[in-house]
């Protein structure tokens, strides 16, 4: 299946966003040990995936924007949903179970891979749910 400008446009904004996340990810890892201590200097290399996440979410924002086909629109929103669902209900559950039990905590890190992943299912859902209409 071919695809559309907004599309191309899309794949070119969200590559270089989330080579930037992996990449800011690995740079956080190996020059802060874990549980460092919170300096200016610490918290702005932290916080540096935490702007890619903001450039993959934007890049989603302006691929919805620009879809001028309202039912691919549809398609991709619906995926967005399947995917928010999924994460809030997994980190409520869990959630609560921390609050309640001694189970292991869960970094809040995992949310944004989680919703990631959750992305997957939503296509996986449209595409089951509307054959090869769904596959967007």
């Amino acid at each position: 299946m071919a695809m559309n400008l907004a599309q191309r446009r899309y794949v070119r904004r969200l590559i270089p966003m989330s080579a930037a996340y992996v990449a800011a990810i690995l740079l956080a890892s190996s020059v802060l040990p874990k549980g460092a201590s919170a300096s200016p200097a610490t918290i702005a290399i932290a916080l540096i995936p935490g702007l890619a996440v903001l450039g993959v979410i934007w890049s989603i924002g302006r691929f919805l924007t620009e879809l001028s086909d309202e039912y691919l629109r549809m398609l991709e929103i619906r995926k967005a949903l399947v995917a928010t669902g999924l994460t809030l209900s997994l980190a409520s559950t869990w959630g609560i179970l921390e609050l309640y039990t001694d189970v292991s905590r869960v970094p809040i890190f995992w949310v944004f891979p989680v919703w990631c992943f959750g992305l997957g299912v939503g296509a996986l859902v449209n595409k089951l749910t509307l054959g090869d209409a769904g596959c967007a």
